[in-house]
């Protein structure tokens, strides 16, 4: 009677795995209809924002130097006066001290004056520069705009196309999981999170699974069902082919997956 009892808790953790793999590979292929969208709409969507950024920059830079080389105008406005108001009163001096002290304050005027029509220039450079960036900045955000509707359009056209399927196997997965023995459980996500294609449980073919051959006496074990053994090489969960395939198809039919 033990034995009996051992046989059947056995086969009902196996067939719990089973049913937990197959759910689990039809959400994979679900996560592989939406292939790279959501990394790429991510990157997309980064792309924009460090654009969007950028484009401010110019913008404030570019205000910043309309502002530099308005106050340079009036620099230059304010010593031209000055320096006509000087020379009047060099007209009107009674030595050369004065005459002197009025020379020295053109002088001054005429560095301001240089000083502001470099600043000019240099406000200029940076504004045509800036305006350019500015231009190509605008350019590229209307191509990225582009893009990322036609990935967030084809991207919510999958989502629209399985949610509903997806929602189902979530809740399904959960129920599933519930079957399994916490131990196996946990190895069995480990080997998911391991196994580049996420299939930790596969059936026992031609005696081999999942490509790696199978000696023989572990394939007579395989088949007794009275242990959960494991791929020497891959760590892979191996079921009897006949266990996995009735498994399958009773979920098949019942819940049309």
């Amino acid at each position: 009677m033990p034995t009996a009892k051992k046989k059947t808790d056995v086969e009902d953790q196996l067939r719990a795995l089973v049913r937990l793999q197959h759910i689990d590979n039809r959400i994979d292929q679900i996560e592989k209809l939406r292939g790279n969208l959501p990394e790429e709409i991510q990157d997309l969507e980064d792309e924009e924002a460090g654009l969007k950024t950028r484009l401010e920059n110019h913008k404030e830079e570019v205000q910043e130097q309309k502002v530099a080389k308005r106050q340079a105008e009036l620099d230059i406005k304010e010593a031209e006066g000055l320096i006509d108001k000087y020379e009047e009163q060099q007209l009107e001096v009674r030595n050369n001290r004065e005459f002197d002290a009025l020379t020295k304050e053109i002088e001054g005027q005429e560095e301001r004056i240089a000083e502001a029509e470099e600043t000019i220039e240099e406000a200029e450079e940076t504004i045509e520069t800036r305006k350019a960036a500015i231009e190509d900045t605008e350019e590229r955000l209307e191509e990225l705009d582009e893009v990322l509707d036609e990935k967030r359009e084809e991207l919510d056209e999958v989502v629209e196309d399985t949610e509903d399927e997806e929602a189902t196997l979530e809740e399904l997965r959960e129920q599933a999981a519930e079957k399994v023995g916490s131990r196996y459980l946990k190895a069995y996500s480990k080997l998911r999170d391991r196994l580049r294609d996420g299939r930790a449980v596969v059936p026992l073919k031609r005696g081999a699974a999942a490509g790696f051959s199978v000696p023989p006496q572990r394939q007579v074990e395989i088949r007794k069902r009275k242990s959960i053994l494991t791929c020497e090489h891959t760590g892979r969960i191996i079921v009897d082919q006949e266990l996995y395939n009735e498994t399958v198809d009773e979920m098949k039919e019942k819940l049309d997956l």
